[in-house]
Formats: structure tokens, C-alpha cells, sequence
């Protein structure tokens, strides 16, 4: 296997061949702040020469959390640098998960960046954990601050390569039951992985801007945007605040975008809040205005410089794409891949638009079916294992060592990979047939004014599909509301079998999000919470058989 390039390779490699050229843009109270290479270098190699000064053994765990900033990015470098490593926690994050990691991985340090209830996260942080803040005002305090950390210190020059196969990171799993497992990366599993990104989809060497906001966290937001930024030198543009999303996201106008399929449902419904669909067709239909009104939506939403955009983490409606590509003329690539195999399986290609598929698997990702259809995978960047638990790594791999992924699908005739659902998420109804949500759930996602939806039915004699709405359904008398939803729901219905027919639509009355414990923190719809939640109006909105549409 060929040598690669480690992460703090290439922030030297740029330090030293574009010292003035700008990595990162942070936004903070109302002024924003610009860290050329050398500069960062500098700070994070003063960082890592701190670490290295308390003496813990190599490879200890060091924590990073808060939002998404340029000191997380110098964090994660400075941790690695020092020979230890780095574990991203969520903010938001439930505090029995939270401490839960903390004791798991025997955490040494975690770094405090700007977070909501910031107190709350504290009191989940062991005793023993040396806190260090990040210089922002919305950090929690702790007992060590960032800058103080720096003053004085002398900065490590020298980096000494470490082993293919030493431990980089452990990425926590959110999960949506029982605790996180720790995915052990190392430094081979994510350089294979990037490379063959990289050769699949060259960007330009310091020619792109990419911009920062879904959570570090997370491996796609890492390898995405930290990683792709140090591998082509590309300026990176954080994002404040989530509610400054949309402003922030047209000043920054990068050149790639990734997004959720949340993310890219609430941008399309924030567009129909201010042009309502019937009004948006009619103007489609000119070609002039056509032309400008895209050229007008892409400026406001800051999409005008994109030359990739993708979406990860769920399935995207086929509806969404479509709309997109209609609309703005934005065609959104779409990935698969999980943590334990470095998101590496497939993805579609630009200019080979395949709707509903997440494109041909990778050649070399090494990809198999298995008799019941679950995708499986074996590459040189599949995780070594979940850290302290080898009950459950063996049971991640198959007899012949192949990754277990969970999620079934199928190839068309063209090889192209559609995802079915995840094999655990398959439920019985009450008449012992087996239904697959997902395909149904991503066939309805067609109504722009249903957010997010989940459907359900164990031990129920038909499916019911519990939605939130989004917020430009709010404006619309509700009978026209209802009339739309249900003929979505019978048009879904005439193409399913008897067996998975949807009987009846139930509303939620709040939407579904990380706080309230209804998403995981990568956006995932907790299938088991919303069946717990809503459990007494899941029972009556069956039992009552008189209406299409049931009202939380």
C-alpha cells in the first residue's frame, strides 16, 4: 500500500508552500476572524507542545466538543501531533451518552467550544478531566483557557510520523439505542479513504471554499470538509450560529456544500415559504425568467459558486433531488457509506444522475450482497474494531471477515445501489406480514410540505405514517392541506401491496429534533422513540378507521 500523507503532514506541507494563503474564517460577535497556514501552524504546534508537557502515555484520549469552529480544527491537529487521540462528542448530546464516552475511552482532557446549556455538558464530564476552553464567549468555563494555555509556550517543530496502524480517532456512534460503540480509525484507515475520495472527485488546489456546520463529530463533517480542507489547502468558512444558517451561508458562498436531508428539505421549504409552488411553476415555465429567477435563488441561498453539492448520513427523497435540479439547476450527488468502513462505498457521480440510487459501488470498496441483501464491504478503510468491546466487533463482521453494514439494498441492472432499509428497522404487522419502511417513507417524502416522516406498525394490523410538517405548510388553510396530504398517501398506497398500505396519516404536533430526543445527533429519525412517544395516539389514530388524517 502506498505512503500517504497524514493530516499534520499536509498543515506543514502548506505551512511551508502557501504560508500567507487564508485556511480558516470564523465569524464571531459581530467581527470575523482569518488564520492564514503559517499562522495556524503556530498555534495548533503551541498546543500540541502543551499536550505533550503533561506526560500522559501516547494515544491517551483527548475529547473535543461545542460547535463547529477553527479551534476545533486546531484541536484535533494539536492531538494528533502530541501522539494522542482525538474523540468528538456532540454537544447536544444526552449526558448518560456523554458520560458515558468520557469513562469508556478514560478521557484525559476535553476541549470546551461555544454550546448550547453549556453548564449541562459540564456536569457530565468526570472530575479528574482537565477542561480546556475554547476563546469564545458561549464556551462553558473551565479550568484551563486556550489562550493562557499558549502564552509563552514554545511550539513543537518536529512531527514524528506514527505507525499505519496506530489509532487516530474514535468516532462514538450515536446510535439510536442502547450506548455509543467507539469506531476505532487509524491513520491508514482515513488516508486510504481520503485518497480514494480524492481521486474520484479531484476540487482544485486552493481554488474552493468549503463551509463548516454540520457536526465535527461526526466522520462525514471530519473526512468532508477538516480533512478536504488540509488535503487541497481550501479556505474553510464556519458557521456562527444555526440561526444565522441562511445569512452566513450566502456570505460564505462555497464552492462545495454538503447537507443532510433535513438541511436540504428546510432550504426547499424556505423557498416555498416565499414562493408557494403553484407561483414557482408558473414562473419555471418562462424561459427567461426561468434563467434569472435561478440565477436569483442561487445568490440568496448562497449557492451560486457551487460546483458540488452532496448530501449524506439518511436516504433523500428521490422528490427533493428532483426539485432541486429543477429549480436551481443544482444537482446533489448522494453518498453511502457508515462510520465503521470510512463512508467509503458508493456515490453518484455528477452528470450521471440516477434519482433514488446512491450510484455504482466503488471498485475498490470491495462490495457484496449478502443472500438476504445486506450490503457488506471489506477495504483497507474499515475500522479496526469497536474500542474495549469485542463482543461487538465480531458480531460487525461476517465468518469471512466482511463488515456487516445493517442496511439492505439492491443493484439495478446498470449496477446502480439503492438502499431498501436497515434490516432491524423491518417490522411485522398484527396480519404477519414483513413491511420495509424506508422505500415508503422516501416515496411519500414527494409532499413538500410534510418535514419528516416515520412509519409504523408493529403489531398493528396496517401501517400508519406518523409526519411533522414543514413550515411553509403553516400558511395554508388546513383542508387544502389535508386534501393534498391524503392524495399523496393514495397515490403512494396504489403502488405498495395490500400489506404495506399506509391506512391513515398522523401529525405530530412538534417537530422531531436532537433536543427533544426524538433525532439522533446526525439527524436520524429514532424510529423506537417516536413508536414510545406517540404510542397512546398511534393506538387511537388506528382504531379509528373514519378518517384519512389523524391531528396530534
Amino acid at each position: 500500500m502506498k505512503s500517504l500523507k497524514y493530516p499534520v503532514e499536509w498543515l506543514l506541507h502548506h505551512a511551508a508552500a502557501a504560508p500567507q494563503r487564508v485556511w480558516l474564517v470564523q465569524p464571531q460577535g459581530g467581527t470575523t476572524r482569518r488564520w492564514t497556514w503559517a499562522q495556524a501552524a503556530e498555534e495548533i504546534g503551541r498546543m500540541a507542545a502543551a499536550l505533550k508537557a503533561q506526560g500522559w502515555p501516547a494515544g491517551s484520549a483527548i475529547a473535543i466538543s461545542g460547535r463547529n469552529t477553527a479551534h476545533w480544527f486546531f484541536a484535533d491537529l494539536a492531538i494528533q501531533w502530541a501522539g494522542h487521540v482525538s474523540v468528538g462528542l456532540y454537544p447536544k448530546q444526552a449526558a448518560k451518552a456523554t458520560r458515558y464516552i468520557f469513562e469508556h475511552c478514560e478521557a484525559r482532557a476535553v476541549f470546551l467550544g461555544p454550546m448550547p446549556d453549556g453548564e449541562d455538558f459540564l456536569r457530565s464530564v468526570p472530575a479528574a478531566v482537565k477542561k480546556i476552553r475554547f476563546p469564545y464567549a458561549e464556551a462553558p468555563a473551565g479550568n484551563l483557557d486556550w489562550d493562557a494555555i499558549l502564552a509563552g509556550q514554545a511550539p513543537l517543530r518536529e512531527y514524528q510520523r506514527p505507525a499505519a496502524d496506530a489509532l487516530m480517532t474514535l468516532v462514538y456512534t450515536s446510535g439510536t439505542t442502547g450506548n455509543p460503540k467507539g469506531v476505532m480509525m487509524s491513520y491508514q484507515n482515513l488516508a486510504w479513504v481520503s485518497d480514494g475520495f480524492v481521486s474520484k472527485d479531484p476540487l482544485k488546489m486552493y481554488g474552493e471554499r468549503l463551509f463548516s456546520y454540520l457536526p465535527l463529530a461526526h466522520l462525514m463533517e471530519r473526512m468532508a470538509v477538516e480533512g478536504a480542507s488540509l488535503i487541497f489547502g481550501t479556505e474553510v468558512y464556519f458557521l456562527e450560529s444555526l440561526d444565522q444558517l441562511a445569512q452566513q451561508l450566502a456570505q460564505a458562498a462555497p464552492t462545495m456544500f454538503l447537507a443532510v436531508p433535513l438541511v436540504w428539505t428546510r432550504i426547499q421549504s424556505g423557498v416555498l415559504g416565499k414562493l408557494p409552488e403553484p407561483r414557482l411553476r408558473r414562473l419555471m415555465a418562462i424561459p427567461l425568467v426561468r434563467t434569472l429567477l435561478r440565477r436569483k435563488l442561487r445568490k440568496a441561498l448562497g449557492f451560486q459558486n457551487i460546483r458540488l453539492a452532496g448530501s449524506g448520513a439518511a436516504p433523500i427523497p428521490k422528490a427533493t433531488l428532483l426539485w432541486f435540479k429543477q429549480v436551481l439547476d443544482l444537482e446533489i450527488v448522494e453518498g453511502y457509506g457508515m462510520t465503521e468502513n470510512g463512508a467509503y462505498v458508493a456515490r453518484t457521480m455528477r452528470g450521471e444522475p440516477r434519482p433514488g440510487s446512491v450510484g455504482r459501488p466503488f471498485a475498490d470498496s470491495n462490495f457484496r450482497l449478502s443472500e438476504e441483501g445486506e450490503i457488506q464491504v471489506k477495504h483497507p478503510g474499515v475500522m479496526a474494531g469497536y474500542y474495549k468491546d469485542p463482543e461487538r466487533t465480531a458480531e460487525a463482521f461476517t465468518a469471512d471477515g466482511w463488515l456487516r453494514s445493517g442496511d439492505k439494498g439492491r443493484l439495478d441492472e446498470d449496477g446502480y445501489l439503492y438502499i431498501t432499509g436497515r434490516v432491524k428497522d423491518i417490522f411485522k404487522t398484527a396480519k404477519g406480514k414483513y413491511v420495509a419502511p424506508a422505500p415508503i417513507e422516501g416515496a411519500l417524502a414527494r409532499n413538500t410540505d410534510i418535514e419528516q416522516l416515520c412509519l409504523v406498525g408493529m403489531n398493528l394490523s396496517q401501517p400508519l405514517m406518523m409526519v411533522t410538517l414543514a413550515a411553509c405548510a403553516g400558511a395554508k388553510p388546513r383542508a387544502d392541506l389535508e386534501r393534498q396530504l391524503v392524495a399523496d398517501m393514495e397515490s403512494v398506497n396504489a403502488a405498495l401491496e395490500d400489506h404495506e398500505k399506509i391506512a391513515k396519516l398522523v401529525v405530530a404536533r412538534e417537530a422531531w429534533t436532537i433536543d427533544n430526543g426524538m433525532m439522533t445527533p446526525t439527524m436520524k429519525v429514532r424510529r423506537n422513540m417516536v413508536e414510545e412517544r406517540y404510542h397512546p395516539l398511534i393506538s387511537s389514530a388506528a382504531a379509528d378507521r373514519k378518517t384519512a388524517i389523524a391531528w396530534e
